[in-house]
């Protein structure tokens, strides 16, 4: 498979050329034999941050293996160091953090979320995290809302070969 990107002085995000046919998988695949500086933003509502930072420790071996840089929320970020890993942490997500990642995804940094949302809880700020969800399928960037679907992304970085 070959990618073909423009000469332009702005960064173009490589998901952009592939088609529809193509999976998340080969998206993944992309990005660690070309990038090799894979960024994962990890964000957890507060009754989900426990299950992140579980599910963060399953991973570990393939975050590590992979060279994955991870961007967070602030609380979320918090929790994570606490279990050993290493984050750049942005602002909160009711203070703004959410919006933060929604720029780098539009910006082409970040190339996947994982966001732990808790559907039963009402949050403050909806309206940002309906922006970065709208945000990353307007930029074609993986979003995984629980463990499940994010098990499939990190399937794709296991499997890579």
């Amino acid at each position: 498979m070959r990618f073909y990107l423009h000469l332009t002085k702005q960064k173009l995000h490589p998901l952009n050329y592939l088609k529809s046919r193509y999976t998340i998988k080969v998206y993944i695949r992309y990005c660690i034999k070309y990038n090799n500086d894979m960024e994962i933003a990890i964000i957890a509502h507060d009754g989900k941050k426990a299950e992140m930072v579980q599910f963060l420790n399953e991973q570990a071996e393939t975050l590590h293996k992979n060279e994955v840089t991870l961007i967070s929320t602030g609380t979320t970020g918090s929790k994570v160091e606490k279990a050993g890993f290493k984050v750049t942490k942005l602002l909160s997500g009711p203070i703004g953090g959410d919006a933060q990642i929604a720029a780098r995804v539009a910006e082409g940094k970040c190339d996947v979320v994982i966001f732990f949302r808790d559907p039963l809880d009402k949050h403050p700020h909806e309206p940002d995290i309906s922006m970065l969800m709208r945000i990353c399928d307007v930029h074609d960037v993986p979003l995984a809302t629980n463990p499940a679907s994010a098990n499939l992304l990190f399937r794709g970085l296991v499997n890579k070969n």
